[in-house]
């Protein structure tokens, strides 16, 4: 298999991959997006960031679900720098053969390894975390749509424990939505814990 490169949008000029950061086209890695075989590609040595098995299914599903929406970030050498853990289930059944083995990547530059290795860290960084106040609510909307526990738990790779949690159910209704799950959701059955 071969790269595939996607027609690029109109740009402002590009600036050389040494201009200062300030200075530099912010845009010029997306410009860059190619396809390319997985295989092309490999870890780096340093990444501080592990996942369970649990969260690479969850990913997996995310994929499947959504469409794959961030390219994997690698230099030039195919060396990765973000993405790891989707090149990873990337290799896996469905993904393999859905994708054909191939992934989108964009290529970014560092002066030196500091460079890869402060990409890596911040990649990892800045995605967060979810605090549990806003999950709750998610979760209350989600509930009050008419979706069901096992679909929360599927789409967003909780647990039905979890979702009992956020929920504020007590232990009854949530037992009862459980059983009642796979006959769809009764507004009439919905109960909400006041505080």
């Amino acid at each position: 298999m071969t790269s595939t490169s996607v027609s690029k949008p109109s740009a402002s000029p590009s600036t050389p991959d040494t201009a200062p950061a300030d200075e530099a086209d912010l845009l010029t890695p997306l410009r860059g997006l190619e396809f390319v075989p997985r295989d092309s590609l490999r870890a780096n040595d340093y990444n501080p960031n592990r996942v369970n098995e649990e969260n690479l299914r969850l990913l997996t599903q995310s994929i499947l679900s959504n469409g794959w929406t961030l390219p994997i970030v690698a230099r030039p050498d195919g060396t990765i720098i973000d993405g790891f853990h989707r090149w990873t289930v990337s290799g896996r059944e469905p993904l393999l053969s859905r994708l054909s083995g191939l992934v989108p990547v964009v290529r970014v530059r560092h002066s030196d390894k500091a460079g890869d290795v402060y990409g890596t860290i911040t990649h990892n960084r800045a995605r967060g975390t979810h605090l549990l106040e806003p999950m709750k609510a998610i979760v209350a909307e989600l509930l009050a749509e008419g979706k069901t526990v096992a679909e929360i738990g599927k789409e967003t790779g909780m647990k039905p424990e979890e979702v009992f949690r956020l929920a504020d159910f007590s232990r009854e209704d949530f037992l009862a939505r459980m059983i009642s799950s796979s006959d769809g959701y009764n507004r009439a059955e919905y109960h909400v814990k006041v505080k």
